[in-house]
């Protein structure tokens, strides 16, 4: 899927200050009742523009250059009947597999019980995790691209386009309010990022904050914790795309949502953009196979042939799996945004 047309987009004459947070941020939720379960800790805004900001300060990088795998390589698959739990699994320096993280994330995690796709060792089952229910349209969704001297422009109200959630708060008689009783609402927001339009690997690998980019529906993309630092793509119940909402109305992901990775496109297109510039792509080769952690480098990307600005290029890129981390585990470039999020 490609970027929207000039049709869908629209020209924001003020831009205000982006909220950049860690988690799923306070969603004012009860305290758990199992689980170890509570309210998720508040997380504090940080200020954005459209113009190019200056890369965050952050004494966690490392001079180990990430590995460049070949996506696919392997032929390893993944079994999504047992995908592994990747609750607190931080790394102090770029690892396969988890998070590079600025800070851990302590607060207090949303869902309050584990749902019935958890195996009981170690792994949970995608293919029996339930979702929120509800398909809504965004009619005043709006996201626009542009490129501004050596930045990409992102402008987004926060409203998924051309994609639909479900139903925020979760209805008492939903059955994902068993597990997670989600009691936000979807709300329209006013959000601009602007990362590098031609992205080049660092030096060093950097640590990623509480959010990590931005879908090309202009969703952000949130780290793979939750707030208290669990595994969210296993614990926190999201809608059919992969979606839902914390405490101040945002919208977001923690993995990639399926309805923007196109079935049948071979490889996956472009689903988005990591805040170093990296495109962030969906889960399958050229060969149509599912992509592995065991076929990326420690940053969760690879290189090799995407479709890149109207073009087919060889590049550095991430990739979006059905495995911990989901989306990028350390910025490979040099990331615009707040890093400590």
């Amino acid at each position: 899927m490609h970027p929207p047309s000039s049709r869908s987009r629209i020209v924001f004459a003020a831009v205000a200050a982006l909220t950049v947070l860690a988690g799923c941020g306070s969603d004012a939720r009860p305290a758990a009742t199992s689980g170890g379960v509570s309210t998720p800790a508040a997380s504090t805004p940080a200020a954005s523009t459209p113009a190019a900001s200056t890369p965050a300060a952050s004494t966690n990088t490392t001079s180990v250059a990430a590995t460049t795998g070949t996506a696919g390589s392997t032929g390893s698959g993944i079994d999504d009947t047992h995908l592994t739990v990747g609750d607190q699994a931080y790394a102090d320096t770029p690892t396969v597999g988890k998070v590079f993280a600025c800070r851990k994330q302590t607060g207090n995690a949303g869902a309050q019980a584990a749902g019935p796709w958890f195996n009981g060792d170690g792994t949970w089952d995608l293919t029996k995790k339930i979702f929120v229910q509800g398909s809504v349209q965004w009619d005043d969704a709006s996201v626009t691209f542009s490129v501004e001297g050596d930045q990409r422009v992102v402008a987004s109200n926060g409203l998924p386009l051309a994609t639909t959630t479900g139903v925020f708060p979760v209805a008492a008689d939903d059955p994902a309010a068993s597990y997670d009783r989600n009691p936000n609402t979807i709300t329209k927001q006013t959000l601009s990022f602007s990362i590098p339009a031609a992205p080049t690997a660092a030096a060093t690998s950097t640590c990623v904050g509480g959010e990590v980019g931005v879908a090309i529906n202009g969703v952000p993309i949130f780290n793979a914790f939750d707030a208290g630092g669990r595994d969210a793509g296993a614990w926190e119940v999201q809608d059919t795309c992969q979606g839902h909402p914390q405490d101040r109305g945002l919208y977001h992901y923690h993995s990639i949502s399926e309805c923007l990775d196109t079935p049948g496109v071979n490889p996956s297109p472009l689903v988005g953009y990591a805040f170093d510039g990296f495109g962030i792509y969906g889960s399958r080769d050229a060969n149509g196979n599912e992509i592995s952690d065991q076929d990326l480098d420690e940053c969760h990307g690879t290189t090799s042939a995407v479709m890149w600005d109207g073009a087919m290029v060889t590049m550095y890129h991430y990739v979006a799996t059905h495995e911990f981390p989901y989306t990028v585990g350390c910025f490979r470039g040099t990331p615009t945004q707040s890093a400590g999020g």
